[in-house]
């Protein structure tokens, strides 16, 4: 019995050593990744004519997931401070990093008519609700507290985001005026948190009902992204749902909004896009809604999408006059992974 016992000790001791070296050896590779993806994006940058300012903390701490990476012209078209577009990266709350949208803010900050902010934020295996908001309000305060610093226009700010992103990015628009979802975070806690517009990009916006749904049509409560961001299903949860749907906080003074999603996305529900377009409508914003003909989660990345979000920043943060289209956008075949 003793030699039983003593074999299962080793047998037990071998495997977490061996899980801790796996765990190590995972931590080792991912941070090569990482360190290979930021050379990718300076020498993309560079190429681009874009100046990078890659892991600028917004919340007094080390947290690598609490860092913003800020995307200037070389070439400006202006003397004047440029508005400021902060992307909002996806992945479900638990999976993503802000470096995911590299290639769209050095692309809009290779204008010349804009700067870009790549945001960060801690994920659910670390922090739930409402950390998530209260980083990247505080993202949103860091920018204006560096505004004079790097020739920004606090004044011009726009937000936008996909999935996880579009969710986070709809709730800095719809509750600039909420303290509760400040947080404390920061050196700049007296600035604003406020954005003058938002594009919403198939984001969550009512977590008081299924964002999925079975292929008999029935609600599926146990999603598991919803329960990390939150702590449990949104039965279960009820009061912490309400309170982090971007639909609970809209009022006549939110910004301009405009929403892209497929209809035919099982991810988060097309309800979603126009529950929060009615809601903005109701209360007096104005707010554009744009379907995805046939498109699935990932179908927002249309080409289409991002041209007619840069018509509709280049109005309510330039201030030029454009016709912003908001006809059906057909999504694109779907690649199969093999």
């Amino acid at each position: 019995m003793r030699n039983t016992l003593f074999i299962s000790f080793l047998l037990i001791t071998a495997t977490m050593h061996a899980s801790g070296q796996d765990a190590a050896e995972q931590k080792k590779k991912a941070a090569a990744e990482l360190a290979q993806k930021k050379e990718t994006v300076l020498k993309l940058a560079e190429k681009n004519g874009v100046v990078v300012r890659l892991d600028q903390p917004y919340a007094a701490s080390t947290n690598p997931k609490q860092m913003v990476d800020v995307y200037l012209p070389e070439k400006r078209n202006t003397d004047k401070p440029l508005p400021v577009v902060a992307f909002i990266h996806g992945g479900g709350w638990i999976h993503g990093d802000r470096i995911g949208y590299a290639s769209a803010a050095i692309q809009l900050a290779r204008t010349g008519d804009y700067a870009a902010v790549a945001v960060g934020y801690r994920l659910t295996d670390e922090a739930h609700w409402p950390e998530q908001i209260y980083d990247c309000k505080a993202a949103i305060r860091w920018i204006r507290g560096h505004a004079r610093e790097l020739n920004l226009d606090p004044d011009r700010i726009g937000a936008t985001g996909s999935s996880a992103g579009g969710h986070l990015s709809s709730l800095v628009g719809t509750s600039g005026d909420v303290k509760e979802l400040e947080g404390t975070l920061g050196s700049f806690t007296t600035n604003s948190s406020r954005v003058q517009c938002v594009a919403n990009l198939c984001g969550p916006e009512d977590f008081t009902k299924a964002l999925m749904f079975d292929k008999d049509g029935q609600p599926i409560v146990k999603d598991d992204a919803v329960m990390g961001l939150l702590g449990g299903t949104y039965e279960e949860r009820h009061a912490e749902a309400v309170a982090a749907s971007p639909l609970t906080y809209v009022s006549k003074d939110d910004p301009p909004f405009i929403t892209f999603h497929g209809d035919a996305d099982k991810r988060v529900a097309y309800a979603n896009a126009g529950a929060i377009h009615a809601a903005l409508q109701k209360a007096g914003v104005r707010s554009l809604l744009v379907p995805i003909t046939g498109g699935g989660h990932g179908s927002v990345n249309h080409p289409d999408v991002m041209k007619r979000a840069k018509v509709f920043f280049d109005r309510h943060l330039r201030g030029v006059a454009g016709e912003i289209d908001v006809t059906p956008i057909t999504a694109l075949p779907e690649v199969k992974k093999p």
